[in-house]
């Protein structure tokens, strides 16, 4: 099995944007910062393990960094890997949210 200590760092943020939170309302598709490296396997093995849902599906897509002017001339943002996970019928993170609150 793959490693407790990769799949805890596989997922980096969710992304929260216009385009994530219409996607996620109107798909059950969760969108989500991901390491450059992960595959789409470990990545659905470790929103299965952490959120303790049932995943359909897994897309995944390079970002390429900016080119942004600075004082100092040209800088560069850096590249990064973003991953849209869809959620098996019936499964939804809403409800999980609303039963860790009632159990707090």
């Amino acid at each position: 099995m793959m490693q407790e200590a990769r799949l805890m760092n596989i997922l980096r943020a969710p992304v929260v944007s216009e385009k994530s939170t219409l996607v996620r309302e109107n798909t059950n598709t969760i969108v989500f910062k991901v390491l450059p490296n992960a595959t789409k396997k470990e990545i659905k093995v470790a929103v299965e393990t952490i959120l303790g849902v049932k995943v359909d599906a897994v897309r995944t897509l390079n970002v390429q960094g900016k080119a942004r002017r600075t004082n100092r001339g040209i800088g560069r943002r850096s590249n990064w890997k973003k991953a849209y996970v869809t959620l098996a019928a019936g499964q939804n993170l809403d409800d999980m949210a609303t039963a860790e609150k009632e159990t707090n």
